[in-house]
């Protein structure tokens, strides 16, 4: 019996038919949703000409929107590197088997995921100046919140998929001298990343869609120059605003789909090669007893 029957009840006649009745009702509400949007929108002249013109300008763009664009790249970038080697060192620190680096491992992840993003960039952007006597730059601030608040969800991601991993895989590599870090290097956490990359990728999805935060601070990203100052050169921050929706919903695309391919290329990796000529070698008959 496949997994998917277990898991699965494959439908029925009977079943079928009302999905696609559900289905075709859902559509039609979405649609007459969204003509109600549309009308709205055109009774106070949101789809006028001049209103979307200057996204045809090749100014708008160079001037605002691509400069936003890139410092978003920016700092998602380097706070997706950042975070997934947070997320990483912590998740193994929360499985340590001392308390005095459980304990505090713990404490950060738990802590960091509970303050709100938005307050992490101001405190880091006002509060750490006091500390050190120096300005604090905006892009660190940005990057330093979204490495503390999304490694500690990975942190906790990675936990889950290393205690998710069979125990027979652990305790293999003990039996052949393997100390535990060996273990958590080269057999536990590969697992656990390849098992998590939904959540893994959900979570990037999250980074970069954060980084619009940075506007609170000033930091020249998608948000700040692709809208507000677009709009305020224009007055069409819904036009603006939709322009800079489908660039997040474009950015998160490619990475869902890269994401996609990297996790069938994992799994294709991990079979196990087929004979490339000959037949099978024929086992010995076993002896009957």
């Amino acid at each position: 019996m496949s997994t998917d029957a277990v898991l699965y009840d494959h439908p029925g006649p009977r079943a079928r038919a009302r999905n696609r009745i559900l289905t075709v009702v859902f559509g039609v509400v979405v649609l007459a949703l969204l003509y109600w949007v549309y009308t709205k929108f055109d009774d106070k002249g949101q789809w006028a000409a001049a209103l979307w013109k200057p996204f045809t300008q090749g100014s708008t763009w160079t001037d605002y929107i691509l400069p936003g664009l890139r410092h978003t790249l920016e700092a998602a970038a380097v706070a997706a590197v950042l975070s997934l080697a947070f997320g990483i060192v912590f998740s193994v620190g929360r499985l340590s088997d001392h308390w005095w680096v459980r304990v505090p491992a713990g404490v950060v992840v738990e802590f960091f995921r509970a303050v709100p993003l938005l307050l992490l960039m101001f405190f880091i952007f006002f509060g750490v100046p006091f500390l050190t006597q120096q300005p604090m730059s905006i892009f660190w601030s940005v990057v330093i919140g979204l490495t503390l608040y999304n490694g500690s969800v990975l942190a906790e991601a990675f936990r889950a998929g290393v205690l998710a991993v069979p125990n027979g895989q652990s305790e293999a590599a003990y039996a052949v001298g393997m100390r535990k870090g060996q273990v958590m290097a080269n057999i536990l956490i590969p697992q656990a990343a390849r098992a998590m990359l939904p959540v893994i990728v959900s979570q990037l999805v999250v980074l970069v869609k954060d980084t619009a935060l940075g506007y609170i601070i000033s930091y020249n990203e998608l948000l700040q120059m692709g809208v507000n100052n677009v709009a305020a050169n224009f007055g069409n921050v819904v036009q603006a605003a939709i322009v800079a929706a489908i660039i997040y919903i474009i950015i998160n695309s490619l990475l869902t789909a890269f994401a996609g391919w990297l996790s069938r290329r994992t799994r294709r990796s991990g079979r196990a090669p087929r004979s490339t000529g000959g037949s099978m070698p024929t086992p010995a008959p076993a002896e009957v007893l």
